[in-house]
């Protein structure tokens, strides 16, 4: 690879790193000011409130459901990560939008 191309990819590379940043920032600000009363609840929330979630589509969601309907409601939050699916970095990316 020429130092030419490099230096493309590499100033790429940084700017979509920058686009992921500013928008995780501003996710983070909207959630933060959006209140309490937009928490999703993971013990009521439906599947399409669930898909609201970073990182969870309609798999997930069901799983989600499928859990609590096997299991009853979630006692804390976390335990969400006990759903197929969900690890500890999915869950880092929501736990600040969730509830129970």
């Amino acid at each position: 690879m020429t130092r030419k191309k490099t230096k493309s990819s590499l100033k790429a590379i940084l700017i979509i790193a920058m686009v992921i940043f500013v928008a995780n920032s501003i996710v983070l600000a909207e959630t933060q000011t959006a209140g309490k009363s937009s928490l999703i609840n993971i013990n009521t929330a439906s599947a399409a409130q669930l898909i609201k979630l970073p990182r969870v589509g309609e798999k997930i969601a069901a799983r989600i459901i499928e859990y609590r309907n096997k299991n009853g409601k979630f006692k804390r939050i976390q335990e969400i990560m006990k759903v197929k699916g969900i690890g500890e970095k999915t869950f880092e990316n929501f736990k600040e939008q969730i509830t129970i």
